[in-house]
């Protein structure tokens, strides 16, 4: 008998239902893969309200903007430190417009549907900012932030 393939599961939705599924699924977590950089003078997304996990790991470096080579570790060492090495049922993440987000979720979804392990991974589209709107800023005309979730500064 030959073991059937996990397929990767990869998918978008946008931030309000991105929100909507932390409030609403218990085995949901929330990964931001922007820089420390932007977690600091940007601000992050605050699900403290779903009682849902959230993790900052770096799929880029700042100020070198280079790739994590540690980023699946990393995410691995959150897991095992805030649920004993039981990967969620969906992993969602963010960054600054939904790019790098959906790069880090293919990569984790492949990377565990090779070790035999099922997740839903979603990239929250538009991202924490969002696009540029017409006088080049971000945060007013999509994402996160400009769909009034809540989010925080430290």
């Amino acid at each position: 008998m030959s073991a059937t393939a996990i397929r990767p599961t990869v998918d978008e939705i946008d931030p309000v239902a991105a929100y909507r599924l932390l409030e609403s699924q218990a085995d949901a977590a929330l990964v931001d893969v922007r820089t420390r950089a932007e977690w600091a003078f940007v601000g992050v997304p605050d699900i403290s309200m779903t009682g849902r996990p959230f993790w900052r790991v770096e799929w880029i470096g700042f100020p070198g903007m280079t790739h994590n080579p540690g980023f699946l570790d990393e995410l691995t060492a959150h897991i095992d430190a805030d649920r004993g090495g039981g990967v969620p049922e969906r992993l969602l993440f963010i960054c600054r417009s939904g790019a790098r987000s959906k790069a880090a979720a293919e990569t984790v979804a492949a990377a565990l549907a090779r070790s035999g392990i099922a997740v839903h991974c979603t990239n929250v589209a538009e991202g924490f900012e969002g696009d540029l709107d017409a006088e080049g800023h971000r945060g007013r005309r999509s994402g996160w932030k400009a769909r009034g979730l809540p989010w925080r500064q430290d």
